[in-house]
């Protein structure tokens, strides 16, 4: 990352780069390029300028994971800021290359583990693209489902964990009570709270249970009570307005530059959501909208988010409706493509034991086919074979675009998997939001971006 030092011009100076330039003040401008950061560092010393180098993190409570923060500062004015990534190892992208495609699942789940279902959908929509396959109806308004309710408790992570941050504990208080109650969603639906590995190339593990719609639907009332209740705290509170309030600026310009997407690219004015512009499961056939804002900083995007939640459940009760519907009308609906080859031989049931196979798989593969058996365990240890090719998909995440970059050289396991996640690019924001504003800030600017750093470590 380029870095600058101002060094005084009436000083003698021993650096000479080709094509110095003098700022306004009159003071020289050199530019730094990577190692020699430390030389330049020396010479400022040398002449005798006042710079401080702070450490924030890696392990800070303020940087939403194992992120390390190196702030150039003076006085209390912060003059750089440099992003270090890469402590937290999960070498997911690369150990899915030794798994099968169905079990690639569970290692990108792992991911932004504040968001999973975004890292299911986008990495089986892929596979499923390499396959040349289309999952059922039902099984993708499922997807929807889990993806728009991802999405509020996502939100909701975001706003309570940065008013904790800036010491407001009730925020943190009301927004994690609103997220338990989609969190018991999800562990109705996939038997766990995160990490699911629920949504399978070819469809879902299965499909949801019965009772499940009408407990959303009585559980929405509560959800929303939580959100106003939480909308409430931050808008009638002096204090969060003017810690956030022209905190974080990022204008439209600057952020299409850096490539940021999500609520930070919409808080500056431009409504680009995938959902709309390229739409996929079906979100063409939705009612909703996409909020945005033209103040372009932290307390933008706070708000932001919560009409995001807003419109999330707005789909959430379409779906429920549509789902309902495929009920009343009886008959199968699906939830995972019926070719033997590529579906997970059995449907998984809730039996005594909580969550396994059903017990007439078991039956039938245990007492009554052996060629029954072969195919289980051929295509559960081996898993299918994906067609040569290499494809990307992406998806609007909760903090942006995610996109999937898969390769295959016809085997049972990925050749490659890349991920372009949200969280990575927006990181690159950083820098220019809080350059020029106070050390208090930086805390601020990370909150509104709202990176989780299993994503960006991949």
């Amino acid at each position: 990352m380029s870095t600058t030092d101002r060094v005084d011009s009436r000083r003698e100076s021993t650096f000479s780069f080709a094509g110095e330039e003098e700022d306004l003040d009159g003071a020289a401008v050199f530019t730094a390029h990577g190692g020699d950061w430390q030389s330049i560092a020396e010479e400022a010393a040398r002449l005798g300028e006042e710079r401080i180098v702070v450490n924030m993190g890696p392990q800070h409570p303020s940087t939403h994971g194992v992120l390390r923060l190196v702030i150039e500062i003076d006085g209390e004015t912060v003059r750089e800021v440099r992003v270090g990534i890469g402590y937290l190892h999960t070498g997911i992208e690369k150990n899915m290359e030794f798994r099968t495609w169905t079990q690639g699942v569970t290692f990108c789940t792992r991911m932004d583990y504040v968001a999973p279902f975004f890292q299911e959908v986008a990495y089986c929509l892929g596979v499923e693209q390499l396959l040349g396959v289309e999952v059922p109806e039902r099984a993708t308004l499922v997807r929807v489902l889990l993806m728009e309710l991802q999405r509020a408790a996502s939100h909701l992570v975001a706003i309570a964990t940065g008013g904790n941050e800036l010491g407001a504990t009730t925020i943190m208080i009301e927004g994690f009570q609103a997220r338990e109650e989609i969190l018991k969603i999800f562990e109705l639906v996939s038997g766990l709270r995160m990490n699911h590995a629920y949504v399978r190339p070819g469809g879902l593990a299965q499909d949801i249970p019965p009772g499940t719609t009408a407990a959303i639907r009585d559980m929405l009332p509560r959800l929303r009570k939580h959100v106003k209740h939480l909308h409430m705290l931050i808008d009638a509170n002096p204090i969060f307005h003017g810690r956030a309030k022209g905190v974080g600026y990022l204008p439209l310009s600057t952020a299409l530059a850096l490539g940021v997407t999500g609520p930070i690219l919409r808080s500056a004015g431009l409504p680009f959501d995938l959902r709309k512009d390229d739409p996929y499961c079906g979100y063409e056939t939705y009612e909703f909208d996409v909020p945005t804002s033209t103040d372009a900083d932290a307390f933008a995007r706070v708000m932001l988010r919560f009409d995001e939640i807003d419109e999330s459940l707005r789909i959430v009760e379409q779906v429920i409706s549509r789902l309902d519907a495929q009920d009343r009308a009886g008959g199968s609906h699906p939830v995972m493509v019926a070719d033997p080859s590529i579906a997970w031989p059995a449907q998984l049931a809730i039996g005594p034991d909580g969550q396994g196979n059903s017990a007439a798989h078991i039956r039938e593969i245990m007492g009554h086919s052996m060629e029954s058996l072969i195919h289980h365990f051929k295509l559960v240890t081996e898993g299918f074979r994906v067609p040569a090719g290499q494809v990307f998909s992406q998806i609007e995440h909760a903090k942006g675009v995610i996109g999937a970059h898969l390769v295959s050289d016809g085997g049972t396991r990925p050749y490659r998997a890349h991920f372009r996640d949200p969280s990575f690019t927006n990181l690159q924001a950083l820098a220019a939001m809080c350059e020029g504003a106070q050390i208090a800030d930086v805390v601020v600017a990370v909150a509104s971006i709202d990176p989780v750093l299993g994503g960006v470590d991949r």
